[in-house]
């Protein structure tokens, strides 16, 4: 059964188990400046591999963009 995440107010729904950095490989972001706050708190980028995201988890994913 998949498992329900809330990411930027939108709801999207994963085959478990997922990790921060399978979030950010499904999302297509990986190698970009991001930052990602999971229920109110920022997840740093070491722990992204470690952190495995659960049914329900809301999620805010910021991603910078350069410009000049």
């Amino acid at each position: 059964m998949d498992i329900r995440l809330t990411i930027n107010g939108a709801e999207r729904r994963f085959p478990p188990p997922i990790t921060v950095r399978g979030l950010v490989g499904e999302m297509g972001i990986e190698g970009r400046r991001i930052a990602i706050e999971r229920n109110g708190e920022i997840v740093p980028r070491s722990r992204y591999d470690e952190t495995t995201l659960a049914d329900g988890d809301r999620l805010e994913v910021v991603v910078a963009v350069g410009g000049g």
